[in-house]
């Protein structure tokens, strides 16, 4: 339901006003920052392996993508939650909320199943997609069949993380996400390297650092909602009522585009894998490398994006469009700035931090010099359609227009380009992971059109 408007006064809002402001101070730097610590678990993973040999870099860089992808449908099923929770919320509907959190438990969990199953039983083929060596395939096989038991922990902090952000408690998510983080790294390099008497367990030793440390994140949530008898502690009762039919079935409205569309997207970003590693053993190498940097300094951008989601979302169930627009411009001009400051400094870093991955040969070195420039060049593009996509467009639950724009711009433009590049020209890897970007061009006058015509602005709560 199109929310309606409101009084000629909102329209004199400031683009950062004081709500905003504070809006930022309690929500979006928090957010950021859990997004930023999830994002470094990755690249902490891959410095630490990094030590180790090129085919340990190439295979978590692949198994790592695999398990990305399966974290990403997770994240598309809490998405349709959170968007629920924050309309809630800013309707002033706790019971709502805590429903919707309950309900995202339920159906991220199941929807676990699926990946779990799937690198148990099939884990060398889908690092096969993207390498042909027998020795990648291996180590890939055993990363994902430990690492991915931890996909049913991200289900369930994933959902609270949700409930959180849509009560404007997102510090408390960022603490244990804070926690999970220090813990992987001590179970890193106890298992990695066999400290403090462990066996040397390499690259299996990341994937069992992954999983212990996400179950003592879960373990730590569920004291703090029991022992601060939190609202989003919910029982048996709570669930029974989030899985009546008229519930369930709005969250699969919401949850089944989103869920679609991040899933595709991911996928996609699979493919552009599998195109590199088809096209070059060096590329492939170096793109393992350029990934979990990519992701850290996309971080940034998607905590943002997070945050705006969560702003606009209130104020839509609130029944204040005019401010969610408004805000939502703020957010975006916000999420630009910062995306540039970030690509510039990373920028600067780049002989610092190429310079800890040590397993690189001097060649491989050379490429992922150009690749990082790339990546520079790359994030600032992604500013616009990351944070109207992940944030704004979606917080009004307009679902179908971001899938429809990803399943053209990427599967319908970037991927067979790229493909054309790598497989049948024959292009340099450089060139290759260049054309990796293109696709971005075109959302943003997409994005663009989509906001300035507020067809997104609606209310998920208004019965």
């Amino acid at each position: 339901m199109k929310a309606s408007a409101q009084s000629p006064e909102s329209h004199s809002v400031r683009l950062f006003d004081q709500a905003l402001l504070k809006s930022i101070l309690t929500i979006a730097i928090p957010v950021t920052l859990q997004t930023i610590l999830f994002s470094s678990k990755g690249l902490v993973d891959l410095i630490m392996i990094g030590q180790l040999s090129e085919h340990d870099i190439a295979a978590v860089g692949v198994a790592g993508r695999a398990l990305f992808v399966a974290t990403i449908l997770l994240s598309g099923v809490t998405t349709g939650g959170a968007m629920l929770a924050a309309q809630y919320f800013g309707a002033k509907d706790n019971f709502g909320v805590t429903r919707s959190v309950a309900l995202t438990w339920i159906m991220a969990s199941l929807a676990a199943l699926i990946p779990v199953l799937g690198f148990w039983l099939f884990g060398a083929n889908i690092v096969g997609l993207s390498s042909q060596l027998d020795v990648v395939q291996s180590l890939g096989h055993d990363y994902l069949q430990i690492a991915g038991l931890s996909l049913f922990c991200v289900a369930f902090s994933g959902s609270v993380a949700a409930g959180l952000r849509s009560m404007h408690q997102a510090s408390v998510s960022t603490w244990l996400s804070g926690v999970g983080i220090a813990l992987n790294i001590f179970f890193n390099w106890v298992f990695i390297f066999g400290r403090l008497g462990a066996p040397e367990l390499g690259l299996k030793g990341a994937a069992l650092a992954t999983v212990l440390s996400s179950v003592l994140e879960v373990t730590l949530t569920l004291l703090y909602l029991q022992i601060r008898k939190h609202s989003l502690r919910f029982n048996c009762s709570v669930i029974r009522e989030a899985m009546r039919l008229k519930h369930v079935a709005q969250f699969v409205r919401l949850a089944i585009p989103t869920t679609t569309n991040f899933l595709l997207w991911a996928g996609g970003l699979f493919t552009y894998t599998a195109i590199m590693g088809k096209s070059s053993d060096l590329g492939l190498v170096v793109l393992a490398v350029m990934t979990p940097i990519e992701a850290f300094s996309l971080s940034f951008l998607v905590g943002i994006a997070n945050a705006s989601s969560v702003i606009v979302g209130n104020h839509l169930g609130a029944n204040n469009p005019n401010l969610a627009y408004k805000h939502a411009m703020a957010f975006t001009l916000l999420a630009f700035i910062v995306t540039v400051i970030v690509a510039i400094t990373l920028y600067l870093s780049k002989a610092w931090v190429l310079g800890m991955f040590t397993a690189l040969s001097e060649e491989a070195r050379v490429l992922a010099d150009t690749f990082y420039t790339i990546v520079c060049f790359g994030i600032v593009l992604r500013s616009l359609p990351t944070t109207m996509v992940v944030g704004v467009l979606r917080a009004g639950g307009d679902v179908k227009f971001c899938l429809y724009q990803d399943l053209f711009t990427q599967w319908g433009f970037g991927i067979p380009l790229a493909a054309i590049g790598g497989l049948i020209l024959g292009l340099a890897p450089e060139l290759v992971f260049a054309m990796f970007f293109l696709e971005t061009l075109f959302k943003w006058f997409a994005c663009i059109h989509r906001f300035r015509s507020r067809k997104w602005i609606n209310s998920l709560v208004s019965d």
